[in-house]
């Protein structure tokens, strides 16, 4: 080990109150470690939520029309022979309402295609009870918060509104309600779409909307590793090649990826994000004038001792990169703390926001604001490189000042020095 090392380390561990004033100094860069990982994280975490719940619910990729289109079988074999395209689903979707033992709500209605809605979409995932294999054109399956709000279970027989109904009273003619029975109970950890959302099959859903064989639009998985938008304009540029010739010509035909659907939200996560950075950064920055005020103290306490080093043979060089190099161990060991204390605020992060909510009682709040149940998290590799990077740069630049100032001390004069 280099002389210089074992010095920077012998001063910045000594007993006493050095070691005192170097853990302060540590704990200070570990804590701005930490509020970067968690907010990062969490930040993170919406976006991937967002993204879960649309792959789950709609697909990767919507391909809808200015209105209900017949033929849906036609451009859905135009558009799985499109380069990045798994799976295809056609579906429709309104408002019902649905009522059981006298207790109504207006929920959302989807009817998905049960032959091919599972190679699209997670929904199985997402059943606390129940099956998918289980949805016929005689049952419905219901979100969780809405099951709870009127008193459902499976087996229980609900019965479906629709528009069409007041339409047809307007000819004079009376369409009874359906009666649909209850063969599963979901929860996406959305509370608007766990408190407002009924499946059925798309036979059903066409049935309760007069929609005869059309469709709403066709749901497109693509493969995991490429770009929803890319594989959408290629979606865009086949469909208005082929309208009129391959498929009839449906006006405002057109592919939306789940981020274009989504661009508003995502964009004021990603500034929120870009935002939280910036102020974090500088918590680690206080926290490296922290650590540079500690090596400039010891410089002044240790000025005797400098030039002792540069009367036996120490360059310049060499003394500064001790007073460098304790910069650096700051800020190294500041980070693997603030790692630490991050990652683990991260896996129990649920529970403490629901013993905050708890106490506050606030927990609908938080729903109501949010729509997360639960506290979301995703930690992106590239989030963790910027904040180690900065983190550990800053100390290091903390420790450059003490480090020049203790080089440019002459032999002569510091031993001198009282």
């Amino acid at each position: 080990m280099p002389w210089y090392l074992y010095l920077a380390l012998k001063q910045l561990f000594a007993s006493g109150q050095r070691i005192f004033f170097t853990a302060i100094s540590i704990l200070s860069v570990a804590l701005g470690v930490w509020l970067m990982i968690v907010v990062l994280s969490v930040m993170g975490g919406f976006r991937a939520g967002i993204h879960g719940m649309m792959v789950s619910t709609q697909g990767d990729i919507v391909v809808r029309a200015n209105e209900p289109f017949d033929h849906p079988e036609a451009v859905q074999k135009l558009i799985e022979k499109v380069p990045g395209v798994v799976a295809t689903t056609d579906f429709a979707q309104g408002v019902a309402m649905v009522e059981y033992e006298h207790r109504p709500e207006f929920p959302a209605i989807q009817g998905f295609n049960v032959n091919s809605v599972d190679r699209v979409m997670a929904i199985d995932e997402h059943l606390l009870r129940g099956s998918l294999a289980d949805l016929d054109d005689d049952s419905i399956i219901l979100s969780s918060e809405l099951a709870t709000s009127i008193g459902a279970d499976l087996g229980s027989k609900v019965e479906v509104y629709s528009p069409l109904m007041l339409e047809r009273l307007q000819s004079d003619e009376i369409l009874l309600p359906k009666e649909l029975t209850v063969v599963g109970i979901f929860q996406i950890g959305h509370q608007q779409l766990d408190s407002s959302t009924v499946i059925v099959t798309l036979r059903e859903m066409q049935d309760l909307y007069g929609l005869g064989r059309a469709v709403h639009g066709i749901a497109v998985k693509t493969a995991s590793e490429l770009d929803a938008d890319d594989v959408a304009d290629r979606i865009n540029a086949t469909l208005a090649a082929a309208q009129g010739g391959l498929i009839p010509a449906i006006p405002g035909l057109w592919a939306l990826s789940w981020e274009e659907i989504n661009r508003s939200i995502l964009y004021a996560i990603q500034l929120e994000k870009h935002l939280m950075t910036f102020i974090l950064l500088f918590v680690v920055l206080v926290a490296g004038f922290l650590t540079m005020s500690l090596l400039l103290v010891m410089v002044l306490k240790k000025t005797r001792e400098i030039g002792l080093l540069g009367a036996l043979g120490a360059s310049r060089r060499q003394i500064a990169l001790c007073f460098s190099l304790q910069g650096v161990t700051i800020g190294v060991a500041g980070t693997a703390g603030g790692l630490l204390l991050g990652f683990t605020s991260l896996h129990f992060r649920n529970t403490i926001v629901h013993a905050l909510t708890r106490m506050t009682e606030s927990q609908k709040t938080l729903e109501s604001v949010y729509q997360f149940s639960d506290l979301p998290s995703h930690t992106a590799a590239s989030d963790v490189v910027v904040i180690v990077v900065s983190a550990i740069v800053l100390s290091t630049l903390a420790g450059i000042i003490p480090a020049i100032v203790a080089a440019r001390l002459k032999p002569a004069e510091a031993l001198r020095n009282e």
